[in-house]
């Protein structure tokens, strides 16, 4: 008998990347950090913080959103960081 795979089987929180997008003296972005920082160390989870005023791309998608969350490359949330929401979506 062969076991069955689910298609999309979760994948451990280490190996997941949260992304902040983020501009400089945003105190929304501020908030989305410690948020993100705490949920992520929490986890095990890595994270990486992109200036919007640094990456053109960026700019072009999200100015109007800021701060932005990515989970995996996906836009997770913009602008408020629920705690439980995003611990939910890096453990299942």
């Amino acid at each position: 008998m062969t076991p069955l795979f689910r298609r999309n089987a979760p994948r451990p929180p280490q190996d997941r990347l949260v992304t902040l997008v983020r501009k400089p003296g945003c105190h929304l972005c501020d908030d989305a950090q410690i948020v993100v920082e705490k949920v992520c160390a929490d986890l095990g989870v890595p994270w990486e913080r992109k200036d919007i005023t640094q990456d053109p791309q960026l700019h072009d998608q999200y100015w109007e959103q800021i701060p932005v969350v990515l989970v995996d490359g996906a836009q997770h949330t913009f602008w408020r960081v629920d705690e439980g929401r995003l611990r939910k979506a890096l453990t299942e």
